[in-house]
């Protein structure tokens, strides 16, 4: 019978085992939002920090609502087979950077939050894990862990409320504050959540909102690896890999990326060692990855998904979407400022050789979720700044076109679907009676409140092309939409 994976020395296959020995390093980082992509990225990271560099910066990594990434993992005492696929084959490695989990217990949490040994808090919730306003900058009073929280501050369950009474017990214990350091897919995501952290303290106690200000460091940071969900293939090939059962295998790319705002005053993890990049300023970077990867991920999804493929992998060996893909990377990089060393060329190119990895199952659906709040940043700010210097913006209203046809929730068979969107109930109730009118549903979809830009969807252009574009996917099909566009 094949061991669990529960110690390095239960590796007999042929995966990298970590060169240090996790025992002799202490914990330093709380991790909020244990997932996939944390395992295939700040953790890889982290680890490679220890192997090279020392120091007591293992993890505690916080699911904060679900268990079963815990079942898996803590069995393993938090060790982890990565696997990552291109087309020349599986390679595994061990990851030992996570020194014990947390799942659904606040109370846990918060004792991990306030231990004076944690530094740094990184967070992978996604946006609307924060409970933040995008609007005010400040919590969401509509968000009922938000609102339950601020009623009950001193047992709190969500993101907002946890940091700011752990930064309250730290300072009145006091020990120094953590630096929070935000590696979500946002726009600016190290002042996003300032705003949030900052406005929640605000509202139950102001000298503590002030010491906030004065004291805590919120740098930015700039994340990019493809991390689909694992699948049976994943935990067979890492028992392969390992020799081992390890119910907490994951699967990546190659390609990993990392750019930081480096502003760290307790210190942090030589995440040089795996290849971040410290940079004063983060936002060019981040705009490049919204605009170009995302944006073009976007379009993709919803136009793929609503053509029949599942995989970007699918996507790509279809030579008019394809060609799609281009374009809108081609257009995205227009709206760009110059970055130095950057060439735009060479990453588009270099985006679309990571889209065709036939190894990486990324499914299309999982790329749509939420896009009330991906489309602003990577499709909207763009199409915005394209008509204000008198760019063609066909890329961007095509984009958006195929997010309204998704909108309806009804692929191309006529079986329905989860938009699995926080806005989800309001664009349904927006839509119901409209059928298959495209001018009508552009217009309810972009008079939806903090959502398309005002000045955009005041532009008579931009209005036109939107609804002439879903027009042509709803009279016909996204099939014959995609190649009318070519």
């Amino acid at each position: 019978m094949t061991v669990r994976l529960t110690r390095l020395a239960d590796v007999t296959g042929p995966a990298t085992v970590p060169s240090y020995d996790p025992a002799a390093h202490g914990t330093g980082i709380v991790h909020l939002g244990l997932g996939a992509f944390h395992r295939a990225h700040q953790a890889v990271m982290t680890d490679d920090a220890l192997a090279q560099h020392g120091g007591d910066w293992r993890i505690t990594a916080v699911s904060l609502r679900s268990r079963d990434v815990a079942q898996a993992i803590t069995p393993q005492n938090g060790l982890y087979c990565m696997i990552t696929r291109d087309a020349d084959g599986a390679r595994g490695r061990v990851i030992a950077a996570i020194s014990n989990v947390i799942a659904a217990d606040p109370d846990a949490t918060l004792a991990a939050l306030c231990d004076p040994a944690i530094r740094v808090v990184t967070l992978t919730v996604t946006e609307k894990g924060y409970g933040i306003d995008r609007a005010s900058g400040g919590p969401d009073r509509a968000n009922p862990v938000v609102r339950a929280d601020l009623d009950t501050p001193q047992t709190p369950n969500g993101v907002l409320g946890l940091l700011v009474v752990a930064l309250r017990a730290r300072r009145d214990n006091g020990d120094q504050p953590f630096t929070i350091l935000c590696c979500d897919n946002l726009p600016s995501n190290g002042a996003f959540v300032r705003g949030g952290v900052i406005g929640f303290a605000q509202a139950v106690d102001l000298d503590l909102a002030r010491w906030i200000t004065d004291h805590v460091a919120f740098p930015s940071s700039m994340v990019d690896r493809i991390t689909p969900a694992s699948t049976d293939r994943t935990l067979r090939d890492a028992e392969t890999l390992t020799g081992c059962v390890d119910h907490a295998a994951i699967e990546t790319e190659p390609f990993l990326q990392w750019v930081i705002e480096d502003h760290f005053p307790q210190g942090r993890p030589t995440w040089e060692a795996g290849g971040a990049v410290f940079v004063d300023d983060v936002a060019p970077y981040e705009r490049m990855k919204l605009r170009m990867l995302n944006g073009a991920h976007s379009m993709l999804a919803y136009a793929g998904f609503l053509s029949g493929h599942e995989y970007v992998r699918d996507v790509m060996a279809d030579p008019a979407l394809a060609a799609l893909v281009s374009r809108h990377l081609t257009a995205a990089a227009a709206s760009l400022a110059p970055l130095n060393g950057v060439n735009f060329n060479t990453y588009a190119q270099e985006l679309q050789d990571r889209f065709r990895n036939p190894e990486i199952a990324h499914q299309t659906w999982q790329i749509a979720m939420d896009g009330t709040q991906k489309m602003p940043q990577r499709i909207w700010e763009p199409a915005q700044d394209a008509l204000t210097a008198g760019r063609d913006i066909g890329a961007f209203a095509f984009a958006t076109a195929a997010w309204m046809h998704y909108c309806l929730g009804v692929d191309k068979v006529g079986e329905t679907y989860a938009l699995r969107d926080p806005r989800e109930d309001e664009i349904k109730a927006a839509i119901a009676l409209l059928g298959r009118d495209a001018a009508a549903i552009s217009d309810v979809l972009h008079a939806l409140s903090n959502l398309i830009p005002t000045a955009l969807s005041m532009d008579t252009r931009w209005r036109q092309a939107v609804a002439g574009k879903l027009g042509t996917m709803l009279k016909t099909d996204m099939q014959t939409a995609i190649a009318q566009e070519r």
